[in-house]
């Protein structure tokens, strides 16, 4: 095995090339962490992370005092020690989102490293369940736009193959949303899949007026009905419903998952790879769910998901919304399929000389095995 003595860290903000508004939030720009990491046998490997416009900076600053230092002389290959050692090196900032997006930046270049030295890309390293899966489209489904845009949106993505489509949901009033949903029902007919979230918006008494339509509708699932650390209301609504409960992007640990589970409180679990601290703890959360016979359906960053997607058996969709597309090569698709990346490690073919162009002014830095 062989030891990391260098890492390097930077980040570099993509800004929406759409507007995306749900019920509580816009997203104003991806603030993408990326970490470089090199081991003594010269091997390399790169991951990163990622905010919606806020935080980027604590994140980084974490990694320079914190995380990168403690990673350095370590074991390569002791992905899941090093994960542990490090949420213990900060656990006073544990569980959270700026340590879970520090250590998935780390976490996600450890195993481009490990793939890259097994010749392995990651949907087999890490099970290799599959080879393609079915996309549906979050792009236009926004809550500003108009139910007429919805529609002409779903009937564009449907004829490129796509098998479903996400509405955002969320209106002042029950009919705001009905609105919506029945247009888009209306015009796609019975035989296309329609997700539906609410982004942590809504009461639960507001979450179960909802319930009838979306079972009228036959709805996929309703995803984040109500605030994420809410699991008693969950547990009540997803009692309620019939539609599938589906919770996780707002979710920082495999606990939070456990403890959902074990309320009876979701569906289906969307664990994000970046928000949940790296492929080791989302890998556990896809086989916990597994364990009791619900999908993983993970939330944005496709072009890491599709092969965690096609690694494990119960990921039956991947979320489509385009974001690296001016750094990396597009995503291979097939249609509405999205394909596994055959290229070892994480498999995404970065354009290094625009990452560099766009690099946020001040904020790369490295650090090196025995140097402060």
């Amino acid at each position: 095995m062989a030891r990391i003595t260098l890492a390097e860290a930077f980040l570099v903000d993509l800004i929406p090339k759409v507007k995306r508004t749900d019920a509580i939030q816009s997203f104003k720009s991806q603030e993408t962490i990326f970490v470089t990491l090199t081991d003594s046998d010269g091997a390399t490997g790169m991951g990163y992370s990622y905010t919606i416009g806020d935080g980027g900076p604590a994140i980084l600053s974490l990694l320079q005092r914190t995380l990168l230092p403690a990673l350095m002389g370590r074991e390569a290959e002791m992905i899941e020690q090093i994960w542990r050692d490090l949420l213990f090196t900060s656990h006073a900032t544990a569980v959270g989102p700026i340590m879970a997006l520090a250590q998935a930046a780390i976490d996600t270049a450890l195993w481009d490293m490990r793939g890259k030295r097994a010749n392995l890309p990651l949907h087999l390293l890490a099970g290799g369940a599959k080879t393609r899966v079915p996309m549906y489209s979050t792009e236009g489904g926004w809550l500003h736009l108009e139910p007429a845009a919805l529609v002409d949106d779903a009937l564009a993505m449907r004829e490129a193959g796509f098998k479903g489509s996400k509405i955002k949901i969320g209106k002042p009033t029950v009919a705001g949303d009905a609105s919506r949903l029945n247009a888009v029902r209306s015009a796609l007919g019975d035989d296309y899949e329609i997700m539906t979230d609410a982004n942590q918006s809504l009461t639960q008494p507001e979450a179960s007026r909802r319930l009838d339509l979306l079972e009228s509708l036959n709805i996929a699932w309703f995803e984040e009905p109500l605030p994420a650390d809410d699991i008693a209301g969950h547990a009540r609504l997803n009692r309620q419903s019939r539609v599938p409960i589906a919770v996780g992007e707002s979710m920082y640990s495999p606990g939070q998952f456990a403890d959902y589970i074990a309320a009876e409180a979701c569906g289906i679990v969307q664990a994000d790879v970046a928000r949940i601290g790296g492929i080791t703890p989302w890998l556990k959360v896809a086989h916990m769910a597994e364990a009791h016979n619900l999908m993983i359906c993970p939330h944005f960053l496709m072009e890491l998901h599709v092969s965690l997607v096609c690694a494990v058996p119960n990921a039956p969709w991947l979320e489509y919304i385009p974001q690296l597309d001016d750094v990396a090569a597009p995503m291979a698709r097939d249609g509405g399929h999205a394909l596994a990346p055959t290229a070892p490690g994480l498999g995404i073919e970065w354009d290094h000389a625009e990452l560099a162009a766009r690099t946020a002014p001040g904020s790369r830095f490295t650090v090196q095995e025995g140097k402060l």
